[in-house]
């Protein structure tokens, strides 16, 4: 069995009385795609942030055995990005804290940054303002930032968010694309099971401090469901749809996928 290129092992993360997970061992093997799901305020995101140390976990290691891709959620008014050209966003990828790279270094990175828009079929945005660009559009130029480094694991943080179905649909395509072709592991957050659902090999959820781990079919089921929320949730397959209805605090399926109306 391939080595992991990411592992938790009793990990746990809380912010003063407030616990988000504990006791967590997860391996994530090369090429894997696990989806983590849960209501806004669980800690998706801040699981994330953990393996990229940005928050430090209060109990156990957390360990990535490669490069790290990150794609993080994208706002409509990150204006400190809308006027770059696609390549110089490709580019911050490329760049990593250094600088002074020399005539070498410029020319590597420019390498880089070509192959990274060739990869995600972005290379005729390479000179347009990012801004001028749809969000589908914008959201290859984020997934080519994140190839730059040739990750090991990509790290996606609702990248499905504010896309229509066919800007998702590209978007999840990309994504598998790559791991099927370079073995790169996905940890995708989402509100949007659906787009990914035939893509998914298991399911993070996390909720109430608690969480499952384990294939769709065991993870989103009425019985785990409700387990982990301590109150009925209703599962049903529709079309070869997931729909959640239920719980104290409104998590109801929406159109495209799960979502819920929780705080962050």
């Amino acid at each position: 069995m391939s080595e992991a290129v990411l592992r938790f092992t009793g990990s746990g993360l809380s912010f003063d009385t407030r616990t988000l997970w504990r006791d967590l061992d997860l391996d994530v093997a090369p090429g894997e795609f696990i989806a983590v799901l849960g209501p806004n305020g669980s800690g998706k995101t801040t699981l994330l942030r953990s393996v990229l140390g940005q928050v430090a976990l209060t109990e156990g290691d957390v360990t990535a055995n490669g490069r790290i891709g990150y794609i993080p959620q994208q706002h409509a008014d990150d204006s400190d990005t809308m006027m770059l050209r696609g390549r110089d966003l490709v580019g911050f990828g490329a760049d990593g804290g250094s600088w002074g790279m020399g005539l070498r270094g410029l020319r590597s990175r420019r390498t880089r940054v070509d192959a990274a828009l060739a990869e995600v079929d972005a290379t005729r945005y390479a000179n347009t303002a990012v801004g001028l660009l749809s969000g589908g559009e914008q959201q290859r130029l984020r997934i080519a930032q994140a190839l730059t480094r040739d990750p090991s694991i990509l790290l996606c943080d609702e990248p499905l968010a504010s896309l229509d179905l066919t800007s998702q649909q590209v978007v999840v395509d990309l994504l598998d694309a790559r791991r099927r072709r370079a073995r790169t592991a996905v940890l995708f957050v989402t509100h949007e099971l659906n787009p990914v659902l035939p893509f998914v090999d298991r399911v993070l959820y996390l909720a109430d401090g608690r969480f499952r781990i384990g294939t769709v079919d065991e993870v989103m089921n009425s019985a785990a469901l409700s387990d982990l929320y301590g109150s009925p949730i209703e599962v049903v397959r529709i079309g070869g749809r997931l729909v959640v209805v239920g719980g104290e605090d409104s998590h109801h399926c929406v159109e495209h996928g799960y979502a819920d109306e929780a705080a962050s």
